[in-house]
């Protein structure tokens, strides 16, 4: 602006020259005032400290318990015990590695049966059939519950004496009835079929944003070319969803990470269905805690948690720096 310009604007209306501008309705450039700077300094700072104190600062602190030896009561008792718990964990502790187990059978379950059931979800409710909004409402209904509520409902479908599912097969009430949650040898698959209810559900969400955002015109090129449905879809479509799916492969993975509601309303995560996030919550919650070994599962937890989050951020970022 020059000398000549700056003298017709009134001294008023003048800013610092050292301050911040944005633009305002006019186009005039406008320099942020301080109660800006305190706005902005607030609406950053305020949630950036909560997340430290309920976030990161638990994360380190389970870290540095890990090699600890605590009962959990008095400070003045914390003792280092250096890779012990994590020795302990993978060598002594029982239920670890069939929590593991059942960690990628929940993951395996869910990539194999709850996703492709989501696809197809979406793939159906976007050809605008009659009703679709209704059929949109009722298979996203489950995700609105939380799974501690799914775990509950559930349970009055698989009980053994008045359960529906019993009552379906004629066996409610005899001695042929079976125990869906009590019997260690199905209690996991009848607990993964309930966590499907609501994964499929989310799924079929973001596919659903996904199949939106293709372009029509790649679809009636695919047809002019001869391809059929089948070939459209898993051909065209489906890698024009890329974005989709690197979500959903992680969600998928974190899901079956921190599944826990559901096998802690069954058995708290005991006979059957032990879980690494229910191994946590018993070690460090109760009479018996062991404050050392639950932080070093806890920490197991959180790695193999980074991994897909790892993954999915080198992805979008990477991605991004290329273009």
């Amino acid at each position: 602006m020059s000398t000549t310009a700056r003298e017709l604007i009134p001294p008023e209306s003048r800013e610092p020259s050292g301050a911040p501008a944005r633009r305002t309705k006019s186009g005039r450039v406008r320099r942020l005032s301080t109660r800006d700077k305190v706005v902005l300094s607030l609406m950053v700072g305020i949630p950036t400290l909560i997340e430290l104190m309920l976030v990161w600062l638990p994360m380190l602190m389970s870290v540095g318990l890990s090699f600890t030896r605590w009962n959990g009561l008095d400070l003045g008792n914390i003792r280092p015990a250096g890779v012990d718990n994590y020795q302990y964990i993978t060598q002594d502790y029982p239920p670890f590695w069939p929590a593991v187990q059942h960690n990628l059978l929940w993951l395996c379950f869910l990539a194999l049966v709850a996703t492709p059931l989501g696809l197809l979800l979406a793939v159906l409710l976007d050809q605008n059939i009659r009703g679709s909004k209704i059929y949109q409402s009722i298979f996203f209904a489950p995700v609105m519950l939380s799974l501690a509520l799914i775990g509950i409902i559930w349970q009055l479908f698989y009980q053994r004496d008045n359960g529906l599912l019993n009552f379906l097969l004629g066996t409610a009430g005899t001695p042929q009835a079976v125990d869906w949650f009590g019997d260690s040898s199905v209690n996991i698959w009848a607990a993964m079929i309930a966590a499907t209810w609501r994964h499929a559900g989310y799924v079929m969400l973001l596919y659903l944003a996904g199949l939106k955002g293709v372009d029509p015109s790649l679809k009636e090129a695919a047809s002019i070319d001869g391809a059929n449905a089948y070939q459209a879809f898993f051909r065209v479509v489906f890698p024009a969803m890329r974005p989709i799916n690197i979500v959903i492969v992680v969600i998928t993975i974190i899901e079956s990470l921190r599944a826990f509601d559901v096998v802690y309303v069954i058995n708290r995560g005991t006979n059957g269905l032990e879980m690494l996030s229910a191994l946590v919550i018993q070690n460090l919650v109760g009479e018996g805690q062991v404050i050392g070994v639950g932080s070093a599962l806890a920490v197991v937890l959180l790695v193999i948690s980074l991994v897909p989050i790892v993954f999915y951020l080198s992805r979008t970022f990477g991605k991004e720096s290329k273009e």
